[in-house]
């Protein structure tokens, strides 16, 4: 039997930054355009052009859709040059088309790779989150909690009265209901329009000065949020929610059995894993594009769950 090429994450981590350098500056021309699309299209063939010089067998278990709705890394394209370690690839070549397409806050470019098999390969469905940052016993909070229940028993953890957490949830008419009652409790509420693999990420940013991520969102972004997580510190969990029989059966299709399965942050990715974000538009966690003239420059946070090393690399690089 021929042995496998090992995964060496920290060989392959600098590569993983290239990827999500060049797709950042790719996006970028499409800042406060209003084309979603356009910027979307550019940061995938940025992306896929990036990965391909890779020397990985990779597959992208998380990615822009499926075969039939998206033409270049959909869920199941096998990419890079096939001679290297088997790894599973979670990416979003675009987190925030909405935000790069109004020139808004917080856009990036993210990407996480793990070794085969080790990462949950999410339908593409709604995903109920909860995550707090790093320093806390296990469980001190739930999914089967009400948000006010979260809420004390958060600030008891902290040593602080529940108007001093705040939380970090998705404007959407969904979370209503939601918001009020964490608003009855004293607590205060950062609302972001889009991109929760970010809002996830501010729980483990002490700058940011958030404490609780919860509310619904796109299951594949959980997936890279865990990854996150992983490599920052932190606790979270998602359990996976249905709208209906179609959704019912891209879980199947996906080889979920359990529809009810609250799943944590170690189920979600279950080995070590590299994961870098470039800003493309200035936000909390990253600053956007600088252009001047001949020069284009942006920053990337790089990290590797082996090591909970977390790097923050400035690249400049002529552009003609």
């Amino acid at each position: 039997m021929i042995a496998q090429p090992e995964f060496h994450d920290r060989m392959l981590s600098l590569g993983l930054a290239r990827v999500a350098e060049q797709a950042a500056i790719a996006s970028a021309e499409w800042i406060g355009r209003g084309n979603e699309k356009a910027a979307d299209q550019a940061a995938v063939n940025a992306m896929r052009e990036q990965l391909n010089q890779l020397e990985i067998a990779g597959t992208v278990v998380i990615g822009e859709g499926e075969r039939d709705e998206a033409p270049m890394l959909y869920i199941g394209e096998e990419v890079g040059t096939g001679n290297g370690p088997g790894v599973d690839i979670a990416l979003d070549p675009l987190e925030g088309t909405t935000l790069t397409a109004k020139d808004m806050p917080n856009a990036l470019t993210v990407i996480a790779m793990g070794p085969k098999g080790t990462m949950l390969h999410a339908p593409d469905v709604y995903m109920d989150k909860l995550a707090i940052g790093p320093g806390y016993e296990k469980d001190v909070v739930t999914m089967d909690m009400p948000p006010a229940t979260r809420i004390s028993a958060m600030a008891n953890a902290k040593g602080c009265a529940p108007k001093d957490i705040t939380v970090c949830v998705l404007e959407r008419p969904r979370h209503d209901a939601m918001v009020a009652e964490i608003r009855s409790t004293g607590a205060s509420i950062r609302l972001i329009t889009d991109g929760d693999v970010a809002g996830v990420m501010h729980c483990a940013e002490p700058s940011t000065g958030i404490d609780m991520y919860m509310g619904s969102g796109g299951a594949p972004e959980g997936v890279l949020a865990a990854a996150a997580l992983k490599c920052m510190g932190g606790q979270m969990w998602g359990r996976l929610t249905f709208r209906n029989d179609d959704e019912r059966g891209r879980a199947a299709k996906a080889g979920i059995t359990d529809l009810d399965r609250v799943y944590a942050r170690d189920d979600m990715c279950t080995s070590d894993v590299i994961f870098a974000a470039t800003g493309v538009t200035g936000g909390t966690l990253l600053p956007g594009i600088q252009r001047e003239p001949g020069w284009v420059t942006c920053e990337t946070l790089l990290m590797r769950s082996k090591t909970g090393s977390v790097r923050r690399m400035s690249y400049r690089n002529p552009v003609s």
